[in-house]
C-alpha cells in the first residue's frame, strides 16, 4: 500500500481526543486517524448500498 504524507491542522479539542483514543486503542495517532476514516468510508458505502436497493 502506497502512503501519502500531509499536514493536518486540528482544533485542540480534536487533537486531545485523538491522542486519548490512540492510547486507548494501542495505536499511533496516524493509525487512529486512518481507522476513523476507514470506518467513515465503510458507513458511507453501507448507506450507498441501502440507497441503491
Amino acid at each position: 500500500m502506497k502512503t501519502t504524507q500531509f499536514k493536518l491542522n486540528l482544533p485542540a479539542d480534536v487533537k486531545a481526543w485523538l491522542e486519548e483514543e490512540a492510547v486507548r486503542n494501542l495505536r499511533s495517532q496516524g493509525a487512529q486517524v486512518v481507522s476513523c476514516l476507514r470506518a467513515a468510508m465503510s458507513r458511507q458505502e453501507a448507506v450507498g448500498e441501502r440507497a441503491e436497493k
